[in-house]
């Protein structure tokens, strides 16, 4: 009887440790793509950008909270200031980011559901609970440290510290040359362009069997990216590829 009494409650506290682990509700895959489009806000254009696993980034964090409870975030959920998550402007949705106060050592993992903050400076927006955890809701903001941990609402483990998340690799032609010098001097007049986007030679035989080189500028996460681009920079006669 005994047995069976210690057997039933260590499945009734398996079933409460269930009962209690978080789950993080996941963007879906049409609002995850029109997320990673490229926006813009106060006259700025943004291109949201695909990262791995231990990219790091620093700068100002702030936090924002009950003015904001309850609208909607820009991957359809509704803010809770009382959930651990965060706006990044380019990052994608569902990306797990640890962030960590350079000026009081404290850190916390939040979720990326939102875009944002659009102030000069501030790389992530806490929301009220995970700025309390870092000591935001004392200070305001503070200089930070935010580094991707995970992927899709979930840390990632050691073998997945390699993952990199993309919905695509397109780019954009700005040019194709018979000599491979005149390729290389485009791409270094390119390389300047964007900090975001790498131009790259490729060789391709042409109709007659000589090599054609083009120079492709290459990083974009889909078509609209890189057709805002190629507006933007008023690249006449640039179209669109796919490597």
């Amino acid at each position: 009887m005994v047995r069976i009494f210690t057997i039933f409650a260590i499945i009734f506290s398996l079933f409460l440790l269930m009962g209690c682990s978080q789950k993080y509700p996941t963007t879906s895959k049409a609002r995850q793509k029109a997320t990673m489009r490229s926006y813009k806000v106060l006259g700025k254009r943004y291109y949201p950008t695909y990262v791995s696993v231990g990219e790091k980034m620093r700068g100002v964090a702030s936090w924002y909270g009950p003015n904001f409870h309850g609208k909607q975030t820009s991957n359809g959920e509704r803010y809770n200031m009382n959930s651990s998550t965060a706006a990044h402007k380019t990052w994608p949705m569902d990306t797990m980011v640890k962030v960590k106060n350079l000026q009081n050592g404290k850190s916390t993992v939040v979720r990326i559901n939102d875009r944002g903050p659009f102030v000069s400076g501030r790389i992530i927006d806490c929301s009220y609970s995970a700025g309390k955890k870092l000591g935001l809701d004392k200070s305001g903001i503070a200089k930070v440290e935010i580094e991707v941990v995970g992927f899709a609402g979930k840390i990632a483990t050691s073998q997945e510290k390699q993952q990199k998340i993309r919905l695509g690799n397109f780019g954009v032609q700005v040019g194709a040359f018979k000599r491979k010098e005149g390729a290389y001097i485009y791409q270094k007049k390119y390389s300047t362009l964007s900090t975001l986007h790498k131009p790259i030679v490729k060789a391709f035989d042409d109709y007659d069997g000589e090599p054609i080189y083009r120079v492709w500028i290459m990083g974009f996460g889909s078509e609209e990216e890189a057709r805002d681009f190629i507006e933007d920079n008023n690249l006449v006669g640039a179209f669109l590829v796919r490597n």
